[in-house]
């Protein structure tokens, strides 16, 4: 018999009732975390397919927002004024895609011949490098990076040449689901941001209301900077380029602008399949110089980092460095590129919460109440 405090015994009854409660708590706990697990796979599977077009739609509605105000101003209904926005809109894609079609396709057919002769200058290339520091640090001839190149680039060539086709379903879907989803978004999104914060508590209401406007007026800010950035970007490394004998000019112009979304990373990965080619064809003369101050001097030190970024992100993003970094790591690991892209802007919304949430509490924090005394009998 087992003795707690000094005069109570525990019977053989209540440790058989104590052991029957923890096993039921035990069990029942294991049960709800196997329950909520499911529950949580099975919502994953089911929503997988919907992030990035929900994203995208996101991204085009607050694209398309300042366009529809405009129309709405002339006594047209939200409704008919994002018809009109998106039958324009529609228009010039088509007109641009009957001119850009028929050339980008030649253009990418040739590349996809082509692409093992680069694979080849590559090979070259590495092979000479490395003949170059096993001169100079022998220790480096016991690790094999010819092998370990040669079979990366093999996998990635052939995962791009597989991909192509699920590719191009996966863009039939989101020219479907994408105008659906940003239509919604663009008539109903104040109507569900009104929803949504009417469900905070009365004391948090005007918190809540703050927040909201200063992440929607943030994000609109960043992600149309970003947009008009990356596209800048592009048409400079396009029309550097086409100053040169270069071949396939408009796609690195296209490759270095959208990498150029993922910051401090995308604008080095942007540079390499033009170096890579310019090395290959023209050999290291004056073009090949030209072509390494456009995609560096020109285009990231000068039009990027002076131009761009202190007019269209700075102010916006307002975030350090190191933050900016894990950001970038941690969305990689998360959802790959797509998440090294938002992972800078989610960062940003976390930051505001975080500083407008201390900003209410510090600022309008009600005084504890003071107890009144009490009144002898």
């Amino acid at each position: 018999m087992a003795r707690i405090g000094d005069s109570r015994r525990i019977t053989r009854a209540q440790l058989i009732l104590l052991y029957l409660a923890l096993t039921a708590g035990i069990a029942s706990g294991l049960a709800i975390f196997s329950s909520a697990s499911t529950i949580i796979a099975l919502i994953h599977t089911a929503t997988t397919g919907l992030f990035l077009p929900i994203l995208l739609a996101l991204i085009v509605a607050f694209l398309l927002d300042p366009m529809v105000k405009f129309i709405e101003r002339e006594s047209i209904s939200r409704s008919t004024s994002i018809f009109i926005v998106y039958f324009l809109v529609s228009l010039l894609l088509f007109l641009t895609a009957r001119w850009l079609v028929p050339q980008w396709q030649a253009m990418w057919e040739s590349l996809r011949i082509d692409i093992p002769r680069y694979a080849h200058g590559l090979f070259s290339v590495l092979r000479d490098a490395q003949a170059g520091l096993v001169d100079r640090f022998p220790i480096l001839s016991q690790y094999e990076f010819m092998g370990k190149a040669r079979t990366w680039t093999g996998e990635a060539v052939g995962q791009m040449l597989v991909q192509t086709p699920k590719s191009a379903l996966r863009l039939g879907s989101l020219l479907i689901l994408v105008p659906l989803f940003s239509f919604f978004f663009l008539r109903d999104g104040r109507k569900i941001l009104r929803t949504t914060i009417s469900l905070a508590p009365n004391r948090h209401f005007e918190m809540a209301h703050d927040l909201s406007y200063h992440i929607s007026k943030q994000m609109a800010h960043f992600i149309r900077g970003r947009i008009l950035e990356a596209l800048i970007v592009g048409l400079v490394v396009m029309a550097g380029l086409s100053l040169t004998d270069i071949r396939y000019a408009p796609i690195l112009g296209l490759f270095a602008g959208i990498t150029n979304l993922v910051p401090y990373i995308g604008p080095i990965v942007g540079m390499i399949p033009g170096i890579l080619i310019a090395l290959t064809d023209l050999g290291m003369g004056g073009q090949f110089w030209w072509i390494v101050i456009v995609y560096i001097l020109v285009a990231q030190v000068i039009v990027d980092n002076f131009i761009l970024i202190p007019i269209l992100i700075s102010r916006v993003s307002n975030l350090h460095p190191l933050w900016v970094l894990i950001a970038i790591i941690m969305g990689g690991k998360l959802y790959g590129i797509l998440g090294m892209i938002i992972g800078v802007p989610v960062a940003s919304i976390l930051k505001i919460a975080l500083l407008e949430t201390r900003h209410y509490r510090s600022t309008f924090s009600l005084p504890e109440p003071v107890p009144e005394p009490e009144r002898p009998l």
